[in-house]
């Protein structure tokens, strides 16, 4: 039943701290800094579950890449029992306690089509403060090619894969040489299928470990004694002497160096958890760029044509804050990304802040948090009363 906008305004009701949308980690984040503070929040999400990303659209293989010291929330770490790198369903276990320690109550099944800025945010609510929580993975990102729609196989984003138990035998063209395409192809493998991977561009895949240590917790230490172009070097000397040439497997790497790339780009190296050794072994093949898709095969940019049964695509996710934030000035209309870099992206005119955009995975989501508590809760003090 459709309500007309002057019975929608009528409906709206106060809402006496920040409205949040989302009830992923970054939500949850920002929502639990705040109630430290005192500050009540209101939390908004589409989905029926918390960290509904995490619950639905993850494969089962699914593990933290970083260790858990980098991926805590603020406020509450991790178990101590568990493994350096948390399961996935070890995470969401996790997010829940979180979520049920500092009592939050998301309103769940809630859609937000519309925000705007009218003196005050005027959502299904209204509010002085208004966090984007919805992240930088909202909306799956399927690329087009031509014949798409007369492939004769199953098509799908990694956001609906689960497991490759239903792949044995079949040949898998994987889309994609993220962290998520190089793990797909490792569980298609595992499970007797016979997978390719697609790879347009240069990408760097570094070791999960080195020295002992985490890449990406050494990298940290490093980058408090050294400069960047220095760690790079490092990194990519320390990733020759244990990976090899990855050119040599059709995995060329970019001219800059991998946190250099992360820092312009948002771009994030690929940590190797055993696919390297499957393409070295023939288990997995390497393929250039897409050219048209048939009924039951690929023409790849390079003239080969090659049969196959299924395609998946691992090509990432999407902002959707354009689709619903009507403004323009903090969030860019054409990536829904904050247009300052971090860490200056959390904050926004008239009450508007972003978590969760920080391309620096949950430890820059935690980062963003606070900044967003700390600078509410000045406001919060000497607000006005409604």
């Amino acid at each position: 039943m459709s309500t007309s906008p002057a019975a929608a305004k009528a409906k709206r009701v106060w809402a006496p701290g920040p409205v949040i949308v989302g009830a992923g980690p970054s939500g949850m984040a920002a929502a639990a800094c705040l109630k430290e503070k005192g500050i009540p929040s209101l939390i908004l999400e589409r989905s029926n579950c918390i960290a509904s990303l995490w619950q639905h659209k993850t494969y089962e293989r699914l593990r933290l890449h970083l260790p858990k010291e980098f991926c805590e929330l603020p406020l509450m770490p991790f178990p101590s029992n568990f493994p350096t790198y948390p399961s996935k369903q070890q995470f969401i276990a996790y997010l829940e306690d979180y979520k049920n320690h500092f009592g939050l109550r998301p309103v769940f099944e809630t859609t937000v089509v519309r925000a705007e800025f009218d003196g005050f945010w005027r959502i299904e609510y209204d509010c002085q403060w208004l966090i984007v929580a919805t992240g930088e993975n909202a909306v799956e990102f399927l690329p087009e090619f031509e014949g798409m729609s007369e492939f004769g196989g199953p098509i799908l984003h990694t956001s609906s894969y689960k497991t490759g138990e239903g792949f044995c035998g079949m040949r898998v063209l994987v889309v994609g040489c993220g962290n998520s395409g190089m793990e797909v192809c490792l569980d298609l493998c595992n499970h007797n299928a016979q997978p390719s991977m697609v790879v347009r561009n240069s990408v760097h895949v570094l070791p999960q470990e080195m020295l002992g240590r985490s890449t990406f917790g050494l990298s940290m230490w490093m980058l408090k004694w050294f400069p960047t172009w220095l760690v790079d070097l490092f990194l990519l000397l320390m990733s020759r002497l244990l990976l090899g040439d990855t050119a040599q497997l059709g995995l060329t790497r970019p001219k800059v160096g991998p946190l250099e790339l992360k820092n312009l780009t948002g771009k994030t190296p690929v940590l190797d958890v055993g696919t390297l050794n499957k393409i070295r072994a023939g288990k997995v093949k390497v393929r250039p760029g897409i050219k048209r898709m048939m009924s039951h095969s690929m023409e790849f940019v390079d003239g080969r044509i090659e049969n196959f049964d299924a395609v998946i695509f691992a090509t990432g996710y999407k902002s959707n804050v354009p689709s619903w934030l009507k403004e323009t000035n903090f969030f860019s209309e054409k990536d829904g990304f904050p247009r300052k870099p971090f860490p200056h992206g959390w904050k926004g005119e008239n009450g508007l802040y972003a978590v969760g955009f920080a391309r620096r995975g949950l430890l820059g989501t935690s980062v963003d948090a606070r900044s967003i508590a700390g600078e509410i809760e000045q406001q919060w003090r000497t607000r006005p009363s409604f």
